[in-house]
Order: structure tokens, then sequence, then C-alpha cells
């Protein structure tokens, strides 16, 4: 028994998982973001209510550096910096292995989801802002040259999107950069897509423009062709360069089926390899994939030391 963890900037959520990868019953208290020793504290109540354990695996929101281990997490300021894997094995007495959500979702996919069956899996997260993470055979990708399915940084974003032709502003990025997809491709970048393109018009909220464009507004119509086509080409080369032959998505817009179908259609007609298999998908893990996806990430890790 290994116990798993999805901790987030309101909630810890704690269960525990069986070599099999099947998660018990779910423990949740309010996530201490400013105390380290309250932080470490809930922790270590949560594994010791969950009985014996041999390991900690996290699914976390946060980016960590595969260099040195520190993680980037401006919503927790108390682990915010820290080496935090060592400095948990050392306030827990047990093995710790962390992920970020994005890594942890394409893991949960590709065992229990809809990347079951699949040797190459790309987890696809839409939500506030967009990321991913990279699974092959059923091990996460990942390595010190960087942050291995982070495919939303870098400025790419297309100059020009739609039919006709619409030029679109490089938006700035929380990264530092100009022009990323992240800052176009998310929910609060769809937002700020239909801002830019219908200047003047009352603002929506993603859901907003999302269900005015189903309901047949011409306005939404416009900002939804501009942003299938702005991610439908990063996506085509993602998958031309990697192979993957499903990516699930997670994330808020991925509850619209008929965006996420629209996607889809727009990468298949690009990718090289021409299939008519759906390939852009709902995942299937759902509300649990962060325990879920630690839980493999954990057993993985332990059965490198404890075959």
């Amino acid at each position: 028994m290994i116990t798993c963890f999805d901790i987030g900037g309101s909630a810890i959520k704690s269960a525990g998982a069986d070599a099999d990868g099947h998660i018990g019953a779910a423990r949740r208290v309010p996530t201490p973001a400013a105390d380290f020793g309250a932080f470490t504290a809930a922790m270590r109540e949560l594994i010791a209510a969950g009985g014996p354990s041999r390991g900690v695996a996290i699914s976390i929101a946060g980016v960590i550096d595969p260099a040195d281990g520190r993680i980037k997490c401006a919503n927790i300021p108390c682990i915010d910096g820290r080496a935090l894997a060592a400095d948990l094995a050392a306030e827990l007495k047990l093995p710790v292995w962390i992920a970020n959500d994005a890594d942890c979702f394409a893991l949960a996919e590709a065992h229990a989801g809809a990347g079951r069956g699949h040797a190459n899996v790309f987890g696809l997260i839409l939500g506030t802002g967009v990321g991913g993470g990279l699974v092959i055979d059923g091990r996460l990708i990942g390595g010190p040259g960087g942050f291995a399915g982070e495919w939303g940084h870098g400025p790419v974003a297309a100059h020009f999107a739609g039919t006709p032709p619409q030029a679109i502003p490089r938006f700035a990025c929380g990264c530092g950069q100009t022009g990323c997809l992240d800052a176009v491709g998310g929910a609060r970048g769809l937002e700020r897509l239909h801002a830019a393109l219908h200047p003047g018009a009352a603002p929506l909220d993603s859901r907003q423009i999302i269900d005015a464009w189903q309901d047949g507004d011409i306005d939404a119509a416009r900002t939804i062709d501009c942003y299938i086509d702005i991610l439908a080409g990063p996506l085509a080369m993602l998958v031309n360069t990697i192979g993957a032959s499903v990516l699930p998505v997670g994330g808020g817009l991925s509850n619209s089926a008929p965006l996420i179908a629209m996607l889809d259609d727009a990468v298949r007609a690009r990718i090289l390899r021409k299939t008519a298999a759906a390939i852009i998908v709902p995942g299937q893990s759902g509300a649990e994939a962060g325990l879920i996806g630690a839980a493999w990430l954990g057993l993985a890790e332990l059965a490198k030391i404890a075959p």
C-alpha cells in the first residue's frame, strides 16, 4: 500500500492505493498554504488514517525543476521554492515521489482512462491555461532538459487565424514571454481572444462564449473558429512528433463535447497520418485523476527500489 495525494491551493486529498493501482476512499482537509509545519502535519495525519504505507506519491498544482527538484507553486507559499520531495521525505520518514497535476492526469488516462490500450498517450489540459504530460508504454516521460509536456509555452501562437484570416494579438504570458499558446489556449485565453476580436462587445466568460457559439451567435462563432485554428496546428505538430495515438483532454474546457470534437476534426485534418478514429477525446478518469495518476507514479517508483 502507498499513500496518494492530490494537493491544490484549497484542499489536500488523500487515499491509499494497492499494488494494482486501485485507490480507496478519499479523505480531504483544507490546505495549510502558509505554514509548512501545519502542511506536513496534515499530510502525516492523512497517512496515519489510511494505515501502513510504503511511500507517498503526490499530484500537485505546480512546476518542479527537473534539475534540483525545487517546486514553483505560487498558490501554496509554504512550499514554493523548496526541494519538496526531499523535504517531505525527511519529515514523513517515507519515500516521496512528486509530479505535477498535468503529468498525473496523463498517467491516469493512460492506465485507467481514454488512453488504455494505447502505447503513446499525451494528456492534454485545457483549463485556466494549457498543459500536458506524455506517457509512453505506461511510463511518464520527463528529464533534465526541460518540463516535458508543457506545450503551451514558447512564442509560437499564430499571428493570423480563422477563415478568412484574422490578425491575432501577441498576448503576454505569465512565463515572461509574449505569444505563448498558454496565453490564448485556456479558458482565460479564450476570453482574452474574444475581447480582442470584438472590441466594445460585452465581456463574456469562457462558458458564455461556448454557449453563445452553440446558440448560433456570429461573434462567438468567429472566436471559436480562430481559437480552434490557433490550437490545431501546434497540436498536429505534437502528434506528428511524438506519435501519440490519443490525446485525452482534461480541464474545464474539456466539458464542452462539441468544442473537443471540433478541435479533433481540425487536428486530424492537419496530421500526416490520416485516420478516421478520434485522437482528441474527453478524458475518462474523472475527478480523481490526480489520485489515480499519483498511484501509478508511486507504484512505478516503488518497484525500482523494492521490486
